[in-house]
């Protein structure tokens, strides 16, 4: 009897495991075709450039191609959906910004939970914000900018790429620490904000550096502090928001999720092969030229990112009473 007990669990050990080797199998050959990077924002953008720089680096790496499909609108809710939507098999990825984890506090009635419906797969890393101005605004350092917007409240019109966007929310968080009432005018995209921005129809912009780089080095814009606790190697020469505005700190990071339930084998391969990427010299100088910060991690530690960034915004997103439109 004891001998036909232990034979059983034998088969009920074995009858168990077996579902999980096709998935095991699927793992082992990840990629066999094409994957799609979705990322909901326009060409150019920020979230666009990094997906581009770790697409290709994955295409050299596992030899399939990663592609980049820009999907923008609805504050991202049309790309988060698009994955919560996918096949868990690992061939369609969401490029995850803050503004993806803030969805459930800026929009009522969406058909998906951004934390139980997104996997956080790799972190990428971090880009200090600049604040901007066209280079016509009266005000040359930050002291300057504080003191012509108490002035002049409401007359000075801050472009966002978007109500909720980080863009924007950083702003709010500027006029809450500064004390000063700006005009927020939010646009479809980075580029448009951008565009009027230049032509001196708005004034003022939170813009993570990876962005408008060109355009500071160009003298078409003028930077007036960097959103980091520190200086930015990229723009050694303007000074940190935090000496002006003590305690103010923000930066747009980047990093990948996939639907849930997709295999851990396949997620584990895809943070792996990031975090590989992200050791390549010429990866790190390319990013590091776009004043980025890489900071490879675990599936986990991503997840707890996402969950600290999500409280310390959600806070801001409260006070101001931002919903998008």
């Amino acid at each position: 009897m004891q001998l036909d007990r232990r034979r059983l669990l034998q088969l009920a050990v074995g009858a168990t495991a077996m579902p999980a080797l096709p998935r095991v199998a699927a793992a082992l050959d990840y990629p066999t075709r094409p994957v799609r990077f979705i990322v909901g924002y326009t060409a150019g953008s920020a979230p666009d450039i990094a997906a581009r720089l770790i697409g290709q680096s994955l295409t050299d790496r596992l030899g399939q191609q990663f592609v980049i499909e820009n999907k923008p609108g609805a504050g991202t809710n049309l790309s988060t959906e698009a994955v919560v939507r996918a096949t868990p098999d690992g061939y369609t990825l969401l490029v995850v910004a803050t503004p993806n984890t803030l969805s459930g506090l800026l929009h009522d009635n969406l058909s998906f939970d951004f934390v139980r419906d997104i996997a956080p797969v790799a972190y990428i890393g971090a880009t200090p914000f600049v604040m901007i101005v066209t280079p016509s605004f009266p005000a040359q350092t930050i002291a300057e900018f504080i003191a012509y917007a108490k002035a002049n409240p409401g007359k000075i019109n801050m472009a966002s790429n978007g109500t909720g966007n980080l863009t924007h929310i950083s702003g709010e968080l500027f006029k809450m620490m500064a004390g000063v009432d700006l005009f927020h005018v939010p646009y479809h995209g980075e580029l448009e904000a951008q565009a009027d921005l230049l032509a001196g129809r708005a004034h003022v912009m939170f813009d993570p550096i990876i962005s408008c780089l060109g355009h500071i080095k160009a003298g078409k814009l003028r930077a007036l502090a960097v959103t980091t606790a520190t200086r930015a190697d990229v723009l050694p020469e303007v000074p940190v928001m935090g000496d002006f505005v003590p305690g103010f700190e923000a930066s747009a990071w980047l990093g990948f999720g996939a639907p849930k339930d997709t295999p851990a084998e396949i997620i584990d391969i895809l943070n792996s092969e990031v975090n590989a990427g992200l050791a390549n010299p010429i990866i790190k100088a390319r990013f590091a030229d776009l004043g980025a910060t890489l900071l490879p991690s675990s599936p986990a530690d991503f997840g707890k990112l996402i969950a600290d960034e999500t409280e310390k915004w959600g806070k801001v997103i409260r006070s101001a009473n931002i919903k998008s439109e």
